[in-house]
């Protein structure tokens, strides 16, 4: 079943099967010799259904959500040896490659094994609508927000986080201005009662910070951001991605993200520039410098937007961002 059934609509399509790579240099025994694309956020396939559908690429569609890849079951069926399907978070890429059956693993250790990487960073249309995964307080239900549906849940953060540890997070990840505020009300509150529904966190949000006529977004969907940015650890999860598929590209192979806000296009951007030598900047998941001595390129200044056409008709996609960096054909020197 395609994402477009279910409503969400994948954002920027043809952008990115557009900034796909050509030609790279091939790697022998890699895939049967054949072209690799990785949706690192398959979510309902919508993306590598058009790879599918309109290149000749073979897929591996990635998630750490064990119910997108249940969904994607059917459209592995209808290209049984072009697709293939595992469940894992960004930072298991490598791992992927492996059990996929895409290289060896000291192939994948040697890095140079996959044509194009793509990832929408946006959270999934299904998730957003399942109610009792909790991402969203349109729908109550509990509150959840695991991608993984494993480890800790945002209930359970907000029921042991400390009022500072609460207010970081709302500062840091969703860019909330009363985060002290919203936080001390927050450790008051579950004195008395446990947080354990999203509507409840909503109201509770609310109440601190009253919804004015002028505002166009709920007052706690901030707060909704921060939490499942931190249960999910997503932008450490963009971070190790970012350094890990830059090193399995091939020379002439791409990488290419589509983001939703600024905390993620801050770090593509960071990263990509820092691995183009555009600029420097400190990250504990950069690789070493050895391992980027083939070099990378930016294929165009600043980032690409949606068109005007496909914001009117699509409005998750008025906020996306593409950026894109590719692996130098031509080897530098060391």
């Amino acid at each position: 079943m395609s994402e477009n059934s279910q409503g969400h609509i994948p954002v920027m399509m043809q952008e990115v099967l557009a900034a796909l790579p050509e030609e790279t240099e091939k790697t022998p025994g890699i895939a049967n010799g054949q072209k690799v694309v990785v949706d690192m956020t398959f979510g309902g396939g919508g993306y590598s259904r058009a790879f599918l559908e309109q290149t000749d690429f073979t897929v591996l569609g990635l998630d750490r959500d064990p119910a997108a890849i249940a969904r994607g079951e059917a459209l592995q069926s209808a290209f049984p040896n072009r697709l293939k399907l595992v469940e894992t978070c960004f930072s298991g890429i490598d791992s992927a490659l492996v059990k996929a059956d895409i290289c060896s693993e000291e192939q994948m250790n040697a890095g140079k094994v996959v044509d194009a990487v793509v990832m929408d960073l946006g959270v999934s249309s299904f998730q957003l609508d399942e109610a009792d995964r909790g991402f969203s307080f349109m729908h109550n239900g509990p509150l959840d927000m695991r991608m993984s549906r494993s480890g800790p849940s945002a209930a359970d953060l907000v029921a042991e986080a400390s009022e500072e540890e609460l207010a970081r997070i709302f500062w840091t990840y969703g860019e909330e201005k009363a985060s002290r505020k919203i936080a001390r009300a927050l450790v008051t509150a579950r004195k008395d009662m446990p947080f354990t529904e999203t509507k409840q966190l909503a109201d509770a949000v609310e109440s601190v910070k009253p919804r004015r006529p002028k505002d166009r977004i709920h007052p706690a969907t901030q707060v909704f951001q921060a939490l499942r940015i931190a249960v999910n650890n997503e932008l450490g999860e963009i971070e190790m991605a970012i350094a890990t598929a830059a090193k399995l590209l091939k020379p002439g192979g791409a990488l290419i993200i589509v983001s939703f806000h600024s905390l993620e296009d801050r770090i593509v951007k960071q990263m990509f520039a820092d691995m183009a030598d555009k600029k420097s900047h400190v990250n504990k998941y950069r690789p070493e410098q050895e391992d980027f001595k083939d070099g990378y390129v930016l294929p165009f200044k600043g980032v690409k937007a949606p068109t005007s056409a496909e914001s009117s008709s699509n409005p998750r996609a008025r906020s996306a961002k593409m950026r894109v960096l590719k692996r130098k054909k031509e080897r530098v020197a060391a």
